[in-house]
């Protein structure tokens, strides 16, 4: 039922999930629409469903009696009881959201658009220095990276980087401490769950009961922050605790450590609960007062305002048809029930069933088994890059509409051709070997291709690479692995062996 007073002079702001921090707010009323239509329709997982309402009823707590709070079954309900109650529909004003459907609905109800915030550089920023770039010159991470630190002065001096170099990605590479179970770091700040959260588990029982949400994965303690407040706890324990461990041990995995040194923070970002440049600014300090190594700072200074802001604003520059318009590798495999349903039992393959597990036990992972292990493991296994898309979206905390195609259509699948990798991120057993302790409880062996007993990323690398040997051909950088496959003696019984391989 909707939840307001006497309908307002002044307008009113309408937030969306993804705007629920005070860097959205400049005061006077907030409209906040709880639309049962965000979780449902799709599979999502009950940590993602939780979090979201979590943090929106949150914040109209926080808020009170500036909120007026709808929790319906669509936004055209909402809006229509606010018309129903007085209100001038047409008197909402909207920051731009983080979607096209969003953006569309938002339009077609006549609202007042403001300039979209929450990264450190403007859409119209990108837009101009992408268009400003010569024709045919690829819009690399990279390039804009460094733009980004120019413009911003990050870990800069003067017109230089600090310490002469853009980039320390080859000083993250460490595998994990041998014989290590975990890191051997404090456990993470972690939330206290509330009576808010109690509502929220009890209305997820009574939806999954009658049937109108699908959920899956654990119903665990919440891990991330819904919060400001929260948000702000857990920024300080990274930077405390974890921060100068994060570089080295970026790319690892270590069975025993689900967080390793990671800063758990790409949900709260998501959801708006903090400003990314003042997360980045607040982090390169630390190396500038002494307190952390410039190779983990300059990292998460990558990753934050490199990287998310380059995928959000990929997303709008490559157009709304990018996810479900581009399948390079002509990939149309579905997804297995063991993805779907988050049930990593039958999964003989150590490394892809803890990864599953993972997902399952927490809704989220971090980029390396995103990336090597379940991005690996269905490039190449063909499956269709939208419904992995999807599936990312569904499944993760901090899954949303904008972050994932680049990452799962571009990065991960190179379903895209290019656009985003080089190359496509397919590799072997002897990596994940290298940068994780799976291997060794495992009961395939990286270093076989053949057998029983043989690896199937091993075994999968070979027979991906003999399936788009064509498409693949052009790409100078697949020229080594493509002249490695020619002359593999056993290609033919290797890519029999892995067409005969059972499904998940």
């Amino acid at each position: 039922m909707p939840e307001h007073d006497a309908p307002p002079e002044a307008p009113t702001r309408w937030l969306f999930t993804g705007q629920l921090g005070s860097l959205f707010d400049d005061g006077g009323r907030i409209l906040l629409i709880e639309a049962k239509s965000l979780i449902s329709g799709r599979p999502i997982h009950r940590a993602k469903a939780h979090l979201l309402l979590s943090a929106m009823r949150h914040r109209a707590r926080e808020l009170g009696d500036r909120c007026e709070y709808h929790r319906v079954d669509s936004y055209d309900e909402a809006l229509a009881a606010r018309t129903e109650a007085g209100f001038d529909n047409a008197d909402l004003e909207v920051i731009d959201p983080t979607s096209y459907a969003a953006r569309r609905f938002v339009r077609n109800v006549g609202c007042r658009i403001l300039v979209s915030r929450g990264f450190v550089t403007d859409e119209s920023v990108f837009r101009e220095w992408a268009d400003a770039r010569k024709p045919g010159t690829r819009i690399l991470l990279e390039d804009f990276y460094r733009t980004v630190r120019e413009r911003t002065g990050l870990l800069m001096e003067g017109d230089q980087p600090v310490g002469g170099q853009w980039n320390y990605d080859h000083d993250n590479r460490a595998a994990p401490p041998k014989n290590a179970v975990t890191l051997g770091l404090p456990d993470p700040w972690w939330p206290t769950e509330d009576g808010i959260d109690d509502e929220v588990r009890s209305d997820l029982d009574r939806w999954q009961a009658e049937g109108s949400v699908t959920l899956v994965g654990a119903d665990g303690p919440r891990r991330f922050a819904v919060t400001e407040a929260e948000a702000t706890l857990a920024l300080d324990d990274f930077v405390e605790s974890r921060l100068g461990d994060f570089g080295p041990f970026e790319d690892a995995t270590l069975t025993g450590d689900w967080t390793m040194a990671h800063s758990l923070l790409s949900a709260p970002l998501n959801l708006g609960l903090l400003d990314p440049r003042a997360v980045v600014e607040r982090v390169a300090a630390e190396h500038a007062n002494g307190n952390a190594p410039l190779a983990s700072v300059e990292g998460f200074v990558r990753q934050v305002a490199g990287w998310r802001d380059y995928v959000w604003h990929l997303y709008w520059y490559l157009g709304e048809g990018y996810t479900a318009g581009n399948n390079a590798l002509e990939a149309h495999e579905p997804l297995p029930e063991a993805f779907t349903t988050l049930t990593p039992d039958a999964i003989e393959a150590n490394c892809l069933h803890h990864a599953i597990d993972g997902v399952r036990e927490h809704g989220w992972a971090h980029h390396i088994q995103r990336l090597m292990v379940l991005g690996n493991w269905a490039l190449q296994r063909g499956y269709d890059p939208k419904a992995l898309n999807d599936w990312f979206v569904d499944m993760f905390v901090d899954g949303t509409p904008w972050v994932m195609p680049a990452n799962v259509v571009g990065m991960s699948q190179h379903a895209d051709g290019g656009i985003v990798a080089t190359k496509p991120y397919a590799s072997g057993g002897a990596y994940i070997n290298r940068m994780t302790d799976y291997c060794g409880g495992c009961r395939f062996s990286p270093k076989k291709r053949l057998g029983d007993d043989a690896c199937p990323f091993t075994a999968g690398y070979w027979a991906f690479l003999d399936r788009n040997q064509a498409r693949l051909s052009m790409n100078h950088r697949m020229a080594q692995p493509l002249a490695g496959l020619r002359g593999l003696a056993d290609r033919e019984a290797v890519v029999a062996q892995e067409r005969e391989r059972p499904p998940l």
